[in-house]
């Protein structure tokens, strides 16, 4: 064999050795990121954003302890060893919400109520599907409520009051078909309440008051039967309550007060048997108090004040044994008032100021606590109180009382009071010997006796 081929020989296996070992040279690759490390790294993202913490609750979360489910406000499946439940409210903590919480895929409940928070919602959280409950309420979130939240389908509760979000609720809104909980109660939202609220099946408790909401109260909501609160006051709604609200039957608090409401009170509210609290004062509400209103047996408060209603108290006032206030102050109401209110025992506030009402008071129930008939057309003697009275204030000014004070200032109940109005009335004769000694249970000094 030559030499030449020889050296092409050599040159050839020495190639192929080259090639194999540079495949048996192991390759090392960067470890990839399991759901545990994932959810740590989250956890201490979450923490750098935040910069004040009077309580120290963030001190157990840092670099060096890996076991973060030890940490506190942190738990965890025991199973996967991912964190679910997220609870930091009530902690004093102040800073940003980090964009990393959406990595913590497992999480059914984030609590940060009670806080504050600024800076926006961030929109990563619309990548937690497994989310359940979701409560940021009391903090200073500013922005819009991120449209990508619709995508947390499981969704049960929903709590993002008391912040200062802007913008209108997402259309999509009616996506959250597990929502039971919604309250974006006194932010600065605006725009109507979309129809598709109506979606929301499973609807409970509807908190949107104190806002700027406008619009109609759409008629689609009376498709939430499960509906217990609707909580829709302090906006600048206009029109007419919707006409089916007799089908929410499972109402107990319905309040539509300081709105720019209107049109008469539609009587199918009588439909509404387990209600406890009608509030409807300050709007534009007209006609008579439907007395369909006294088949609310369960009814505790009645707050009809600040409208233009007309007509009488409705003399089946009488079955509502559990109401406990009756304020229908500032309307253009007439009438006495029916003697049935005194057999109303639990009732402990009764405003009627600013009416038209006549008639005499011939005695006060003695659970009321507060007693307001000013500025109407009584007449007759002062009432007397009796003893084991509750009352603390009484007002009966303007009026068209006459007589002696006798009746009342010598009253035996009338040692609790501590505030009394009678001014602008037809008063006369001598002060009571009874005066002096009744006197000093009159500590605010706010007995008006005769006209400034």
């Amino acid at each position: 064999m030559s030499a030449k081929w020889l050296l092409f020989l050599r040159s050839f296996l020495f190639a192929i050795l080259t090639h194999l070992a540079a495949f048996s040279t192991p390759i090392h690759k960067a470890p990839a990121l399991n759901g545990t490390n994932v959810d740590r790294l989250a956890l201490l993202a979450i923490k750098s954003m935040i910069k004040g913490d009077p309580q120290g609750l963030l001190t157990s979360w840092n670099q060096s302890s890996t076991d973060f489910c030890q940490w506190q406000g942190v738990t965890c499946s025991p199973r996967h060893q991912r964190v679910t439940h997220l609870n930091l409210s009530n902690r004093g903590l102040s800073g940003l919400l980090s964009p990393s919480i959406g990595n913590l895929s497992f999480l059914r409940e984030i609590r940060f109520s009670s806080n504050s928070f600024s800076g926006a919602i961030p929109p990563e959280i619309g990548r937690l599907f497994r989310l359940q409950k979701l409560s940021l309420r009391n903090n200073s979130f500013t922005g819009n409520i991120p449209a990508t939240l619709m995508n947390c389908s499981n969704l049960q509760a929903l709590n993002l009051g008391s912040n200062n979000l802007v913008g209108k609720i997402p259309d999509s809104i009616g996506s959250f078909s597990m929502l039971s909980f919604l309250a974006l109660h006194d932010n600065i939202l605006h725009g109507g309440i979309p129809p598709e609220i109506g979606s929301l099946f499973r609807l409970q408790e509807l908190w949107l008051y104190h806002n700027s909401f406008t619009g109609n109260i759409p008629a689609t909501i009376t498709n939430c039967s499960n509906l217990q609160i609707l909580q829709l006051g302090n906006n600048s709604l206009t029109g007419k309550i919707p006409d089916g609200i007799g089908s929410l039957s499972m109402l107990s608090i319905l309040a539509l007060s300081d709105n720019i409401l209107e049109g008469g009170i539609p009587p199918e509210i009588g439909r509404l048997f387990r209600l406890q609290e009608l509030y409807l004062f300050n709007n534009s509400f007209r006609g008579n108090i439907p007395a369909a209103i006294m088949n609310c047996s369960n009814l505790q408060v009645l707050n009809l004040g600040r409208n233009n209603l007309v007509g009488k108290i409705p003399d089946g006032i009488g079955s509502l044994s559990m109401l406990t206030l009756l304020s229908l102050h500032d309307n253009i109401l007439h009438g006495g008032i029916p003697p049935e209110i005194c057999r109303l025992y639990r009732l402990q506030t009764v405003s009627l100021s600013n009416n038209s009402f006549t008639g005499n008071l011939l005695s006060i129930p003695p659970t009321l606590h507060m007693l307001d008939l000013s500025f109407n057309n009584f007449g007759g003697k002062l009432p007397s109180l009796t003893n084991g009275s509750a009352l603390r204030y009484l007002g009966l000014s303007h009026n068209y009382f006459v007589g002696s004070l006798h009746n009342l200032v010598c009253s035996n109940g009338v040692n609790a009071i501590e505030s009394v109005e009678l001014g602008y009335n037809q008063l006369s004769g001598v002060i009571p010997e009874c005066w002096e000694k009744k006197l000093t249970f009159f500590p605010n000094e706010s007995v008006i006796l005769k006209d400034p």
